[in-house]
């Protein structure tokens, strides 16, 4: 684990793999995956395995989350955005592949939003691009209240078989202990930013890079019909459906979330060789 001192913040962030290739060959894009609510950069431990071998992988932790520094109030989606894009300059990675599940993957929106030229691919898992509806601010607006009241518990206890199928035990466990670990000041700051994202749809259908949508099954938060929708919007864009999971594939069912992964990898284009840079001294 390292950190980086960003924004005014401290962003915590995982940097593995060096694209596993010789030098005489094309280089491979970097892989920068965002983690959703209420989680952390651990969720993505078993793509980090998997892809660090071939690719540079960056894992950082949201502003808010896990070891980076939490800032009460509101954090919108712009913040998060520009953490992101702060962070990979300070790797040296100018251009790079990005993913996100979740609110990740409505984060990944944003940064296409605000610096497209950067992004190499996008991967948008268990995720949905239409702004709140005034029913859904209200309602995200209470769960940051309720964060702050009461802690993650009753939270965590309550949403634990909507972002991990009931029937997947092992990862069951592993978010639930992931959520309860999440500071409720981040988190619900986290949520009033939600709150406010903007509508990405229009956005969606301009995007020039190869995307990938995935989503579990049994995923109840984004059904299968929203990843059909967005899958249908994005002009160049491959769908797959995980069987046996539900918001939380990537955990659930890893390799063939992973299988998919790497088919939409190997049809993203080398970036320029600068992106390998080595980071500031």
């Amino acid at each position: 684990m390292a950190t980086a001192q960003l924004n005014g913040v401290t962003i915590g962030y995982d940097d593995t793999g060096d694209g596993g290739v010789s030098p005489s060959a094309p280089p491979r894009p970097a892989l920068v995956l965002l983690h959703g609510h209420p989680f952390d950069r651990s969720m993505w431990a078993p793509q980090r395995e998997a892809f660090a071998g071939t690719h540079r992988v960056v894992t950082p932790d949201l502003r808010g989350y896990g070891d980076s520094t939490v800032v009460p109030g509101t954090t919108d989606f712009a913040t998060f955005a520009e953490d992101v894009t702060a962070l990979l300059d300070h790797l040296g990675v100018r251009e790079f592949a990005l993913g996100g599940l979740s609110m990740g993957g409505q984060l990944v929106m944003e940064c296409h939003r605000l610096f497209p030229e950067r992004l190499t691919g996008l991967l948008l898992a268990d995720t949905f691009p239409a702004a709140e509806t005034p029913e859904g601010k209200a309602t995200r607006n209470a769960q940051a209240d309720r964060l702050l009241a009461e802690g993650m518990k009753g939270y965590a206890d309550e949403v634990r078989d909507k972002m991990v199928a009931p029937y997947n035990t092992e990862a069951s466990a592993y978010v639930h202990r992931m959520m309860l670990a999440a500071p409720p000041e981040g988190a619900a700051a986290a949520l009033r930013g939600r709150a406010e994202r903007p509508d990405y749809r229009q956005m969606l259908t301009r995007v020039a890079v190869p995307c990938l949508v995935v989503v579990g099954r049994d995923d109840t938060y984004t059904p299968v019909s929203d990843a059909e929708a967005l899958h249908a919007a994005l002009p160049d864009s491959a769908l797959c459906v995980v069987e046996g999971a539900a918001h939380l594939p990537n955990l659930e069912r890893p390799a063939e979330f992973n299988a998919a992964v790497r088919t939409w990898l190997d049809r993203l284009p080398s970036p320029a060789p600068t992106s390998a840079s080595a980071p500031p001294e």
